[in-house]
């Protein structure tokens, strides 16, 4: 793999690095989406491609973190309904890694990221939030499910980026701040944890990265609990800017570098 170990790093690079674990952490229990900040920063220290191998086991401790501090606020039949979507999007994703270059899964993921930003920002402007979670029972929620499920799928395989598309859905469902986490807790630890064999297989995640990881991780603990104090402190109208924002500067990012 075109990565560099843990002794190549010079002392900024690796401050980079153990400040977006912290990030990673931070956003897993507090603002979700944010950790879009994170892959920018492991793309810029990294090769952009060997970035997401690296980043992906650090993603999954801090998804293990928030279902230890939310477990109880998962809405699971959200869950059941997108999974299905989600592996097709996998798919695609790994399909697509196989040909795309770094710059078209950047401009791939940036375009859909601000597209569904300004689709959640004018429908919620348009109707409000539609309340209740369980709004997946019925046609239109079930077809918005599959939706978000495939381009989450697909923008968690190639760029460890279904942060913010799973975000968009959970609001656009009308889930409260701590339903939103909970939910999203338990989707991406099984999520994560699925593309596991994914990414070995493409040769993202080797001995080298995982050493990587190991230094790292450790720096994703602080972070979870600076979220967890964070959270409680923000309300839900403030929570819901910070998400889409947060989405917004990804996709920019994404697009831009």
């Amino acid at each position: 793999m075109n990565t560099m170990t843990l002794w190549d790093l010079n002392a900024w690079e690796f401050a980079a690095l153990a400040f977006a674990a912290l990030l990673v952490g931070f956003s897993k229990t507090a603002v979700s989406g944010a950790n879009t900040v994170s892959l920018a920063i492991f793309a810029a220290v990294l090769p952009a491609r060997a970035s997401t191998g690296v980043l992906l086991p650090i993603l999954i401790a801090g998804d293990l973190l928030a279902v230890l501090t939310y477990r109880r606020h998962a809405h699971w039949p959200t869950l059941w309904r997108l999974f299905p979507a989600v592996a097709a999007g996998v798919v695609v994703g790994t399909v697509f890694l196989m040909w795309a270059d770094d710059g078209a899964v950047r401009t791939s993921i940036g375009a859909i990221l601000l597209l569904m930003a300004g689709v959640t920002v004018w429908r919620r402007r348009k109707a409000g939030a539609e309340g209740e979670p369980d709004a997946v029972t019925t046609r239109a929620g079930r077809a918005k499910a599959r939706s978000y499920g495939v381009l989450g799928g697909f923008t968690t395989m190639v760029a460890n980026a279904g942060g913010p598309v799973m975000s968009l859905y959970l609001l656009s469902a009308g889930f409260r701040k701590m339903g939103f986490l909970g939910t999203s807790a338990f989707f991406f630890l099984i999520v994560n944890t699925s593309k596991l064999p994914f990414s070995a297989g493409l040769g993202l995640i080797d001995a080298r990265s995982l050493l990587l990881d190991a230094a790292l991780v450790l720096f994703v603990v602080p972070g979870a609990l600076l979220g967890r104090w964070a959270v409680d402190r923000i309300d839900q109208r403030l929570f819901e800017q910070l998400v889409i924002a947060a989405t917004v500067v990804g996709g920019l990012q994404l697009l831009v570098r």
